[in-house]
């Protein structure tokens, strides 16, 4: 095989740490080549098209655009800088051959930094060093640069990959440079290094067809469309194709529809050269890591590998007395049709069916990973159950292991001792500290991935909202004995009505509450959470005895505590081992899995005796 570049094409991936920019200057490099029209208003970070990355501000789904510089097409990949959708990146690298590494000027590389830069440079993939929001008053660019090489070299980069250039930005503004103090009125200087540092892809323009499927998407038009890079050949609008499954299974099929990506759009091509990446359309069952090749001589492609899951929940079908008042998509059989189509896009999940009807243990890489699920599955109008994330041990040679995250911590030192006592409950391990000049204290942890859970509303509180922490998973370990991470129980409503005020009024200080005065609520329903680690079961249906002396509804609203409404974060975070969350378009609900409180009482004299 007789590879040669091919100078007119960059293939390029974005990658960095959440918020350091990635979006934002795609942005500025879309605005410069004329993408838009001058008279037309652009949105911010238009390449976060879906509603769940514009409401939390980042990237979750890895994005395609190309643009056109000085004749030259540079495609563009967006990926997410959350180690959550790890997955995204894993398999975007397999597309590109060069990779921008943005870092913000102020904080440095950063734990995502690590992980997203980690895959760029096991695949060979060069980089090049962006240091963003140089404008920023704190920014210190010679240490960020300091820090980023000692990174390289520290994930075991080559010579060649710890030679990178360095470009300065302000990516908000559309300005770069190669000196921090004098930026360009524009992106030209990062423009012309990306096109003369990170190398043209090299092809066998001759050899025959062989395309990666690395994204899927999808048209209502035209069904099902693979993203890849043609590694080789060519292929052309109605051409027979192979399609090889990643087990090496191969089916004969038939292109379509052939796109390559313009701007923010997918163009129609009738033809297409090894090199460019491009979409096609027509192989109905085509999935992520599958290779699409010649007939007359069928090579298969490496599949993609990505990390396993290390976090699981149970999806089942909702059995609660507002069972199918909200949802569109209620029963077993809908829930099941849309996790399995979950499956073909999210290469980092998994779903197994169990023995039990209607439920389903679907694997993710974190909870943020799972929560994105939930709340995309909830908008599309799906009502189901959940159970609260538990980790997936494993079983090797060392016995039963479970994975160990490395938790990165910022909080001010005044915060540190509870946030340490609070870690060494969870099996935490202190493994680097070290004190800013303002009093900010850095420190690594590992911790359980069973101590992570249910740990961000604890110590937000712990650090009255100013802590700052973030995750990596770091590897599989011995298991580190018992963890017990709830500190308060549940309060429990012991009949079904409408809430009373009258009644909440007098419940105040067992704790705090979750529902509103006349909302519904059933038998089993946590309606808040107690002061003491158990449960309690309180009557918040009781309505006052009518008397000739009266007390206006008013004055008894305005005395109860503002109740605590959860987002579905906080939801997941709060469940205990025996409740659900109820998951419907409009509502979340709290739940003990077993609703008759006499029954829930049997099994804890059980527990307790068999102790």
């Amino acid at each position: 095989m007789s590879l040669q570049p091919r100078n007119d094409i960059r293939n390029i991936a974005i990658i960095a740490h959440v918020d350091h920019g990635k979006t934002t200057l795609v942005d500025g490099m879309l605005r410069q080549t004329n993408v838009f029209r001058a008279n037309q208003e652009m949105q911010e970070r238009v390449l976060d098209s879906n509603d769940l990355e514009k409401e939390r501000g980042i990237t979750i789904l890895a994005k395609n655009t190309s643009i056109v510089y000085d004749g030259t097409t540079i495609n563009i990949v967006d990926t997410p800088g959350h180690a959550d959708f790890g997955g995204e990146v894993e398999r975007v690298v397999n597309m590109v051959d060069g990779a921008l590494l943005l870092v913000d000027a102020v904080e440095g590389p950063m734990p995502q930094t690590r992980f997203v830069l980690r895959q760029a440079l096991e695949k060979g993939v060069k980089v090049i060093v962006v240091v963003n929001k140089i404008d920023r008053p704190a920014a210190r660019p010679d240490y960020v640069v300091n820090a980023t090489f000692d990174l390289f070299i520290d994930l075991g980069a080559s010579e060649e990959q710890a030679d990178f250039p360095v470009i300065y930005t302000r990516a908000l503004e559309g300005r770069a440079g190669e000196d921090p103090d004098e930026l360009a009125d524009d992106l030209r200087p990062l423009f012309d290094t990306m096109i003369n540092f990170l190398p043209p892809p090299m092809i066998d323009p001759d050899g025959p067809t062989q395309l990666l499927v690395t994204t899927l998407e999808y048209s209502s038009y035209v069904g099902k469309i693979a993203v890849g890079r043609l590694t080789s050949g060519t292929i052309t609008d109605g051409q027979a194709i192979m399609h090889i499954k990643a087990d090496g299974e191969m089916e004969p099929g038939k292109i379509t529809k052939l796109y390559t990506f313009r701007d923010l759009q997918r163009v129609e091509q009738k033809q297409v050269q090894a090199g460019d990446i491009m979409a096609v359309a027509g192989i109905p069952d085509v999935g992520i890591g599958d290779t699409l090749a010649d007939p007359d001589d069928p090579r298969p492609l490496p599949p993609i590998k990505v990390e396993e899951p290390t976090v699981r929940m149970t999806f089942q079908v909702n059995d609660s007395p507002f069972a199918g008042k909200d949802g569109k998509y209620v029963t077993s059989r809908q829930i099941r049709e849309r996790l399995l189509r979950e499956l073909e896009s999210n290469v980092a999940m998994r779903v197994d069916e169990t023995e039990k009807s209607g439920e389903f243990i679907v694997s993710g890489r974190g909870e943020l990973h799972l929560a994105i699920l939930i709340e995309t599955m909830r908008r599309e109008g799906y009502e189901f159950a959940i159970s609260r994330p538990e980790v997936i041990f494993r079983e090797d040679e060392n016995g039963r292991t479970e994975p160990v995250e490395k938790l990165f911590l910022e909080v001010h030192n005044d915060y540190l001792g509870a946030v340490s006592e609070m870690l060494g409950r969870r099996r935490g391990l202190m493994h680097n500290i070290h004190y800013g000049e303002d009093g900010t204290v850095y420190a690594e942890y590992l911790v359980p991935t069973r101590g992570i859970l249910g740990f961000r509303q604890p110590f937000l509180t712990a650090t009255r909202g100013t802590g700052i922490y973030h995750t990596l998973f770091h590897d599989y370990e011995p298991v580190k004995g018992e963890i017990e991470t709830q500190e308060f129980g549940s309060l429990v409503a012991m009949e079904s009505g409408p809430v009373s005020a009258y009644a909440l009024q007098g419940l105040q200080q067992r704790g705090t509450f979750f529902v509103l005065p006349a909302e519904d609520v059933y038998k089993g329903q946590v309606v808040g959470q107690h002061i003491r680690n158990e449960e309690l079961v309180v009557n918040v249906c009781k309505t006052k005895v009518l008397s000739a002396v009266r007390t206006g509804p008013t004055a008894i609203a305005e005395a109860l505590h503002t109740p605590r409404i959860m987002s579905l974060d906080e939801s997941i975070e709060y469940l205990g081992k025996d409740e659900l969350l109820e998951v419907t378009p409009t509502a979340l609900r709290i739940r003990k899995k077993e609703l008759r409180h006499e029954i829930r009482q049997r099994e804890i004299k059980r527990a307790k005796k068999d102790k």
